[in-house]
């Protein structure tokens, strides 16, 4: 295993009063203690107010990432935009009304300026002049650093989060998953993870997309929401397999989890356990 070893909790140094704000220089300071280096690749999963006051706020968190990383690593984050750019009236089948035309209508079509909802840290990397955004119109994820064209330029329409998306170039470039104050259940890795199950859960995505300068919408499988129902054990029990420390950064518990050793265990947990409650796909 190449992951960061112990099993301890560990607060570390600080070298600020307890009671100021964290700066820059504290962030990259307790991303070395996670166990961020120069030139990796990752993937940021993050709480902005669970690190407690941020001297420059998100944008502080963003600088600081990407001092840790240095100029040959990537810091990517998801700029998802389903709550956007879906369909209002999924349950609705044939010829729409009026009023779901009209609604459907409203709906805008992705594009890469467009603000995402995923929290203050994913928009503030996202508004960076630099920043590069892959294009799937509800799964998207933005990029800063050397890697960061190579992250973005995937795009399959179904299986959004899969083998052919921003996910899987992370995979292949021995990325990491960074959790900031938040839990497995934020990983999307794991949904990656899903996407080679045999009976994994799936689900509908529905969005538009302009074709030829049309406006047609589109129908793409992908895996299913997990609701916190075997991403939070499969993440703690891979912590505990592979020894996974939790570093407080600020207020903040984060963990640093090596995506290539992550996946073969999360697949063959989530086979396992989709098996055993019969929620996956016959």
């Amino acid at each position: 295993m190449t992951a960061h070893r112990t099993t301890a909790h560990s607060a570390g140094p600080r070298t600020t009063p307890p009671d100021a704000p964290l700066s820059t220089a504290d962030l990259v300071e307790g991303w070395r203690r996670v166990g961020v280096r120069e030139g990796m690749a990752m993937i940021v999963h993050s709480s902005l107010s669970s690190l407690g006051r941020v001297d420059g706020g998100a944008a502080a968190v963003v600088a600081s990432l990407r001092e840790a990383v240095g100029p040959g690593g990537t810091v990517a984050v998801p700029t998802f935009t389903t709550d956007v750019v879906s369909d209002p009236a999924p349950e609705h089948t044939g010829l729409p009304s009026p009023e779901v035309a009209e609604r459907r209508a409203a709906v805008p079509l992705f594009h890469t300026g467009l603000p995402s909802r995923m929290g203050a840290v994913p928009e503030a990397l996202r508004a960076l002049p630099e920043s590069l955004r892959s294009t799937h119109p509800q799964a998207s994820v933005a990029a800063v650093g050397a890697h960061a064209r190579e992250v973005t330029a995937r795009r399959s329409l179904g299986f959004a989060v899969g083998r052919e998306s921003p996910f899987g170039a992370l995979h292949d470039l021995g990325g990491y998953v960074l959790l900031i104050g938040v839990g497995h259940n934020r990983n999307t890795f794991l949904h990656y993870a899903e996407t080679f199950a045999p009976n994994r859960r799936l689900k509908l995505r529905r969005f538009p997309m302009a074709i030829q300068g049309e406006r047609v919408w589109i129908e793409a499988p992908d895996v299913g929401n997990d609701n916190d129902t075997h991403f939070p054990v499969v993440g703690r029990e891979f912590e505990e397999r592979a020894g996974i420390r939790e570093v407080l950064v600020g207020s903040a518990p984060c963990r640093l989890i090596p995506v290539r050793e992550l996946i073969p265990f999360a697949v063959r947990r989530l086979t396992e356990l989709l098996a055993a409650d019969g929620s996956g796909a016959a």
